[in-house]
């Protein structure tokens, strides 16, 4: 019977359900108050959230419109210019200045201190400090094991006087201030104390009877002037003002939420409405003209004038060239005949080959004129 009891006063756990569930067990249980601030909350603050919406997609588009298209090639190209003005100078600096100038330095150190201080260590400190221990074993310990002694043997001649000094103030500081003083607790300060206990108990417990009464007086006059005017403006005013305020402050955060998807949808289709419209007023225009329009007439103006000019100014180059060789080589023939006339014959002209012989002298795979198959 008694687990029966228990279990039937045991609480019913608690029962988990779905959000929207519990909305709608919420919006069933909620009274006429809040379902008529509900809908022009709701309304008033869809017109006010709408705009702030719209902003903030527009930034944050633009935003990574211009994350990708400006700050990050900006900062690739400042990463860049970071490395090639500190990081690459510096790592040249360290690599081919500072590292040998250590290593220079290390061997210089090595060699100015390290090899002077071992060298010191070894060959001075190390005798001087067996010298100073020789000395302390040896002259020290003795000379003080003897100064000790001698202060041993004045030490136990003064023990004695100090004792005998010590016993004699001791037997005064009995007779004269100990047994006078315990006189003086017993029959004069003790009688004193417990007269002036006693008056400070009774004083004690008429300031207790006084501050109680007057705690008292002042406790039921706040209570009475200030906390249950207080309580009752609490119970009464606040408390009901504040489940109005609650209300409506639940009901502006669930508006804003609902203001805000909602928001976000109608954003989102003008963001579609405004780039197919962006796309059929601006590109499709931009890009059947440049297919439609631009692109045939680049090709006629590239077929009709631009490569029957590059093959004139090519065919003219050629010329030009052919004739500034002809020319170059009827001057280098005057300049030959003038050098031949004035100077006489000097050797071979320049534009023959100095390096093979002339007429039958040349070089061939059947004769035997080579260095390699002459007899």
């Amino acid at each position: 019977m008694d687990l029966e009891k228990l279990d039937a006063e045991r609480p019913a756990p608690p029962v988990h359900r779905h959000p929207q569930q519990q909305q709608s067990g919420e919006a069933a249980g909620e009274g006429c108050l809040v379902v008529a601030i509900r809908l022009p909350v709701r309304v008033v603050v869809f017109l006010v959230v709408l705009p702030v919406r719209l902003v903030w997609d527009a930034c944050a588009v633009a935003a990574r419109w211009l994350g990708r298209a400006v700050f990050r090639p900006l900062g690739r190209a400042l990463l860049w210019a970071g490395r090639a003005v500190f990081v690459w100078p510096l790592v040249g600096l360290w690599r081919y200045v500072l590292a040998p100038l250590g290593g220079v330095l290390a061997w210089l150190g090595n060699l100015v201190v390290v090899v002077p201080a071992g060298w010191l260590y070894r060959y001075v400190l190390v005798p001087l400090g067996h010298a100073l221990v020789w000395l302390y074993a040896r002259v020290l310990t003795p000379l003080g094991h003897g100064v000790m002694w001698v202060l041993r043997g004045i030490g136990s001649v003064s023990a004695v006087i100090g004792l005998g000094v010590f016993a004699a103030l001791s037997w005064l500081t009995r007779y004269l201030v100990v047994v006078p003083g315990v006189w003086l607790y017993a029959w004069v300060l003790t009688p004193v104390g417990h007269a002036v206990a006693r008056c400070a108990k009774g004083l004690a417990w008429l300031v207790d009877v006084l501050v109680t009464g007057i705690g008292v007086g002042l406790y039921w006059i706040t209570r009475i002037l200030f906390v249950l005017p207080l309580l009752a403006v609490w119970r009464w005013v606040l408390v009901p003002v504040g489940r109005v305020l609650a209300v409506v402050a639940r009901e502006i955060r669930n508006a804003l939420g609902h203001a805000w998807r909602v928001a976000g949808y109608v954003s989102l289709a003008v963001g579609r409405f405004l780039r197919t419209l962006f796309r059929w007023v601006v590109v499709e225009p931009v890009r059947w003209a440049y297919t439609r329009v631009l692109t045939p007439v680049g090709h006629v103006v590239r077929d009709v004038v631009l490569r029957p000019a590059a093959e004139a100014a090519r065919a003219v180059g050629r010329a030009v060239r052919q004739s500034l060789a002809s020319a170059r080589l009827t001057l280098r023939r005057t300049r030959a005949d003038l050098r031949r006339v004035l100077v006489g014959e000097q050797g071979p002209e320049r534009g023959e080959n100095r390096r093979e012989p002339i007429g039958g002298d040349t070089r061939t795979l059947g004769s035997s004129t080579t260095a390699l198959t002459k007899d």
